[in-house]
């Protein structure tokens, strides 16, 4: 569907509530797939999006509040009786549950917790007591193991005497009678077997898997590096307690994705619609690092103050300034986002700094003398007295620059920290502070003053 269309269905559900045709807008949402619904609904307003949910049949319903954004999810689950709250979570994926769940507040979670049934609520307490941004916490229990000397026969009528959900039913596990993983085995590959071999024939013993308290995200690119349809979590003993399936992977990583790209930023985390979100709210993410930004560039409002005699003595230097200290905080940017990524994706590991480092070291020198040969020609027509000077400090901040962006997210990810933190305002900050040391320096230095 193309966003012209989109647009039109918006309108059209839009014209239909205006008008109070509410028998027109039941017929019309429900002409439409899930993820078209979905769609729609982020594009109404909360009135207009709670009326048109309930006109949805029960099984569309579903499917569409399982792939709703979690802000919306709570929005629709606070315009529904108790009652209807608990039909809709008790009818949710184990694993999408739980996402639900850790949005609303603990209160409320615990009371719709309360009102499962025995098996759900099993499931649900089960994944809510693994870690956040865990393996455990983000699979789904839903499986099916099969054991090895069972015939290939006998699996497919376990399969189709189970009521586990098909979509996970793609990758099929085999364990031992304590629950240890021992083989997978594809569904497509049982299906093609003969009846009468065994599990044990057809299955492979080559089993790539994340344990319970991995980290998410590492857990979703194992199952994206290997192109898997699913990945198995285990626990410390090596059993199968459950699975991580594709659509999750797709979640983790742009919920990791946004999440790095808020700290980039120097913006606090937020997982609520940004078109929604109150002047209060942006207020307070944002505010926090900026308020620790301006107490840190104090440094370099000190250092210009140390230089006074400098800058009395030659102003043409003040004119450099902005632009020597933006290409140092330019250049750092630069580095630590490349390698924030490379850190994120895995390509490079802690023992690769100090190759990376000389690395950089040369990259930073060409790219720093071949921005001291621009600022030396400017400096030419505008204060040729300064052209050493500023041609030096070009050099000097865009390789200092360079290191620092590349270096810092090394050490955060040496210390367990977030690498991201590292990236933006934060380097660009430390940059403008050993910019402005560098600058007035050399030219004290150079020009004989003091």
């Amino acid at each position: 569907m193309t966003v012209e269309q989109l647009s039109t269905n918006v309108d059209f559900i839009k014209f239909l509530y205006e008008n109070k045709d509410m028998r027109g807008l039941k017929d019309a949402i429900n002409t439409f797939e899930a993820i078209e619904v979905v769609h729609i609904l982020e594009e109404l307003s909360p009135d207009e999006r709670v009326i048109a949910y309930r006109f949805l049949q029960k099984d569309l319903a579903l499917e569409v509040f399982e792939q709703l954004d979690p802000e919306l999810q709570e929005q629709l689950l606070n315009s529904f009786s108790e009652v209807q709250a608990v039909q809709i979570i008790e009818e949710m994926e184990a694993d999408d549950r739980v996402r639900l769940l850790d949005e609303l507040p603990a209160l409320v979670a615990e009371r719709l917790v309360a009102k499962l049934s025995a098996e759900e609520r099993m499931k649900t307490s089960l994944l809510r007591g693994y870690e956040h941004e865990t393996a455990g916490r983000i699979m789904t229990p839903d499986y099916l193991s099969l054991k090895k000397n069972m015939t290939v026969n006998e699996a497919i009528e376990k399969i189709r005497a189970s009521d586990v959900d098909r979509d996970n039913l793609a990758t099929l596990y085999v364990t031992d009678e304590s629950r240890i993983l021992i083989g997978i085995v594809d569904l497509q590959d049982l299906v093609i077997a003969k009846p009468d071999q065994t599990i044990e024939e057809i299955m492979t013993d080559d089993i790539v898997y994340a344990t319970t308290d991995n980290d998410q995200e590492m857990a979703a690119r194992m199952l994206q590096e290997h192109d898997l349809i699913a990945l198995p979590v285990v626990d410390r003993e090596h059993r199968l307690v459950g699975a991580i399936t594709i659509d999750d992977v797709v979640d983790i990583l742009e919920e990791e994705a946004t999440e790095d790209f808020h700290k980039i930023g120097a913006v606090g985390k937020f997982k609520i619609n940004f078109r929604e979100a109150t002047i209060p709210f942006l207020f307070r993410i944002r505010i926090g690092w900026l308020m620790v930004l301006v107490f840190m560039n104090i440094f370099s409002g000190a250092g210009i103050a140390y230089f006074e005699d400098t800058i009395e003595a030659v102003v043409a230097l003040v004119f450099f300034l902005p632009l020597l200290i933006d290409s140092g905080g330019n250049a750092g940017s630069q580095s630590a986002t490349m390698m924030v990524r490379a850190l994120a994706t895995g390509d490079v590991v802690f023992r690769d700094w100090f190759k990376l480092l000389w690395k950089e070291v040369r990259v930073a020198l060409a790219m720093g003398v071949t921005m001291a040969l621009g600022v030396a020609l400017i400096a030419s027509f505008r204060a040729p007295e300064v052209i050493t000077v500023v041609a030096l400090t070009m050099t000097l901040v865009v390789v200092v620059g360079s290191l620092l962006g590349m270096s810092l997210p090394f050490v955060l990810s040496r210390f367990n920290m977030d690498p991201a933190t590292a990236s933006g305002p934060l380097i660009t900050s430390l940059a403008d502070i050993a910019g402005v040391l560098i600058y007035f320096s050399i030219a004290t230095w150079y020009l004989g003053i003091g």
